[in-house]
């Protein structure tokens, strides 16, 4: 077996070295990136998309696709604000923030399980009404959040490493168990191959996603948790566009987005990827609108790479 052919045999080998050669072209074109500073700060950026990737990465092995994860984040933080700003205790505002993001999870499933709309008509009109609800209940101003709690979620450290990143370790080895060991994890990946097949089978396909859209809605509210912590508040338009970060950093992982194949720690990669990049577009002092062309590139590239490779 020639050398490619090991590396595309194994995605997490070849991601992870695309990353560390652009760790290095970075490095090279500016000597800013690898500072205490900017590491510290790229360890902040990446760990939203990166939680919110954990959970995207399910749905699309699922052979779904989730494109709320970004308003139901608003969503749940605006919940967590809001209740704060009535005197709600902040573990239990951070409890319902939780339950928020599940419960729009669980109607995204019960949409495209029940009502039998396409997963991308759904979630579609989940953006929508998360949106519009966390303008409705703002009226469109921000809540402060200044408790210690999400201040230290959101700007502390731990052995030097800022507490966000800690969120991720923890999220990415709960749902990697959760995909490689567990009965549900082997459903998963079933589905995502050939739903038809897998009911024959009598796995409860119906049951089973929307299980993976509860847990895509709960990843997008903990990514709420550390965005309040990060910015003291929680502004209703918070988090807009960021499922396209998301989706691009798991296809970019190697996730397939026919569904049924892919690992979970590739879409890790994938948004320390997207991360870097910018960070990178950042730091050499180029537009930010620039980074939306490029995600919408990346994704296109990535699936277009992926549909080649299905037909081999």
């Amino acid at each position: 077996m020639t050398m490619f052919a090991r590396l595309k045999a194994q995605p997490l080998t070849w991601i992870v070295a695309v990353a560390i050669l652009l760790a290095i072209g970075l490095s090279f074109a500016s000597p800013f990136f690898f500072t205490v500073g900017n590491l510290s700060n790229l360890s902040k950026q990446v760990s939203i998309v990166a939680i919110l990737a954990a959970g995207q990465a399910v749905v699309i092995i699922s052979g779904g696709i989730d494109l709320s994860v970004g308003s139901v984040l608003a969503l749940s933080a605006v919940t967590i604000g809001w209740l704060i700003t009535a005197g709600v205790d902040p573990t239990l505002a951070l409890c319902a923030g939780l339950a928020m993001g599940t419960f729009a999870g669980w109607i995204n499933g019960m949409v495209i399980t029940r009502m039998k709309i396409p997963p991308f008509i759904a979630t579609l009109g989940m953006l929508g009404i998360a949106r519009g609800m966390s303008l409705v209940i703002t009226d469109g101003v921000s809540f402060p959040v200044l408790v210690p709690l999400f201040l230290w979620i959101g700007n502390a450290t731990f052995l030097g490493l800022p507490i966000p990143l800690y969120f991720v370790v923890v999220t990415f080895a709960a749902v990697w168990v959760m995909m490689h060991t567990t009965v549900f994890g082997r459903h998963i990946y079933a589905i995502g191959g050939n739903e038809r097949v897998a009911r024959l089978e009598g796995i409860p396909v119906d049951r089973q996603k929307l299980k993976v859209y509860m847990l895509s809605g709960f990843m997008a509210a903990l990514a709420a948790v550390v965005m309040t912590g990060r910015l003291a508040a929680t502004p209703p338009s918070v988090a807009q566009g960021i499922e396209l970060q998301a989706i691009a950093a798991v296809i970019i992982g190697g996730v397939s987005f026919t569904g049924g194949r892919g690992q979970v720690l590739t879409a890790l990669v994938g948004a320390l990827i997207m991360a870097m990049i910018t960070n990178g577009l950042n730091i050499l002092g180029i537009s930010s609108f620039y980074q939306q062309v490029l995600i919408g590139v990346v994704i296109i590239v990535a699936v277009w790479l992926d549909n080649l490779k299905s037909r081999r």
